[in-house]
């Protein structure tokens, strides 16, 4: 469903208020949680089996900073068989502690102060601390609901100016589920070379599309090599996000930089975990579209919920998450998630995702169906009780 409702009155931040609803939820032994975005799917066979091997065969020692050569060869193949992205992996890929660190030690070594760094909103707010650390300033693009939160080329141009050196696009997206569509990927192609910008490029969640849509990698696109910082990992794609393994393919000298800052952060990331991820990206792929089948079935249910329910939504199109208008139920998000949460439910209020969406809520998809479907009924029941005026 779609709403006419795009925008709203900015709502004031509720960072706090999010970190006490999830206090309050660790209280409570028959919660649901459709709140964190961990795959909750176990980490195929092959790849345990891979770890195992490891520590078996005493390969548990340092690894380079830059990471395994067998585990960066693995990427870049990777790259250049999925993406169309063309590295060196000897010299243009580092192994990260995961996607979180690959995107701060990104933003520090980048991001001098006064520095524009231009990025949808909603977004991950991981982004605007790393941002602000560094002395940046965050230019932030709407995107609307109408629009399934794609990203418009010439909202983005709107808001260039001579200090702009980056341009962020996380695709798809998290929280929206929205993706930046072909078209849009190439305008923004074009965009950032005649403004000289850099472009990071988001893509953990690429290997999740549905309904037909499909991930264009900015960096494949002809004059963006250059220019283009790729950030990936196998927390979502494999159900591995304890295992701690990012990465990010870059230009040699833009390598080298983060290399340094990595050095001094935490040297290397998990030696077992590499060599799980070498077998995760040269092993069988049939088990990411089993995991995305899954997700399929369980975003289906969820949405079919909503409608009931009376909210809207844009088309999510990939990811792990529905970003769910509350307009249509007459409760303001965080109000509504507390009353979800006294059902047992816990979901995320928008305003942890830019002080602006106070009318939106994201839901995870990261339960079994019969548990959703049990989360979904629960949030039916707190809806009937509140619009019959019964206290919750």
């Amino acid at each position: 469903m779609t709403s006419s409702t795009d925008t709203a009155p900015a709502a004031e931040s509720t960072s706090v208020n999010i970190f006490e609803i999830m206090d309050r939820a660790r209280s409570r032994p028959n919660l649901i949680s459709m709140g964190l975005g961990d795959p909750d799917l176990a980490t195929p066979a092959h790849i345990v089996a891979a770890a195992k091997e490891a520590i078996a065969e005493g390969r548990t020692g340092p690894a380079p900073v830059m990471g395994l050569p067998e585990l960066r060869r693995a990427i870049a193949s990777k790259l250049a068989r999925d993406n169309g992205v063309q590295v060196d992996p000897a010299t243009e890929v580092l192994v990260t502690t995961g996607g979180q660190e690959a995107l701060f030690l990104v933003i520090q070594a980048l991001i001098e102060p006064g520095d524009e760094v231009v990025m949808p909103d909603p977004r991950y707010t991981s982004y605007d601390e790393a941002i602000t650390l560094a002395g940046g300033k965050i230019v932030l693009v709407p995107t609307t609901e109408a629009g399934a939160f794609d990203l418009d080329p010439d909202e983005v141009e709107k808001r260039l100016t001579p200090n702009s050196k980056v341009l962020l696009l996380v695709t798809p997206s998290n929280p929206t589920a929205g993706i930046v569509t072909a078209p849009n990927i190439r305008r923004l192609a074009e965009i950032a070379q005649e403004r000289d910008l850099i472009v990071i490029s988001d893509e953990i969640y690429e290997k999740f599309l549905y309904d037909g849509h499909e991930h264009l990698s900015i960096g494949s696109l002809p004059g963006m090599r250059e220019r283009t910082i790729t950030l990936n990992g196998a927390s979502k794609t494999y159900a591995m996000t304890g295992w701690r393994i990012g990465y990010l393919a870059a230009p040699a000298e833009f390598v080298r930089a983060v290399t340094a800052l990595k050095a001094m952060v935490n040297i290397q990331a998990p030696t077992v975990s590499q060599w799980a991820t070498v077998a995760a990206l040269e092993g069988p792929q049939e088990c990411v579209a089993e995991m995305r089948e899954i997700y399929d079935a369980r975003r289906r249910l969820v949405m079919g919920a909503l409608d009931e329910m009376g909210f809207t939504y844009g088309q999510p199109r990939g990811g792990l998450y529905i970003w769910a208008n509350t307009t249509g139920t007459g409760i303001p998000a965080l109000e509504l998630s507390s009353l979800f949460l006294e059902d047992d439910v816990l979901i995320f209020p928008g305003n942890g995702f830019g002080e602006h969406w106070g009318h939106f809520v994201r839901m995870t998809l990261l339960q079994p169906i019969e548990v959703l479907a049990e989360a979904t009924s629960r949030m039916k029941r707190a809806l009937a009780k509140q619009h019959r005026g019964v206290q919750v």
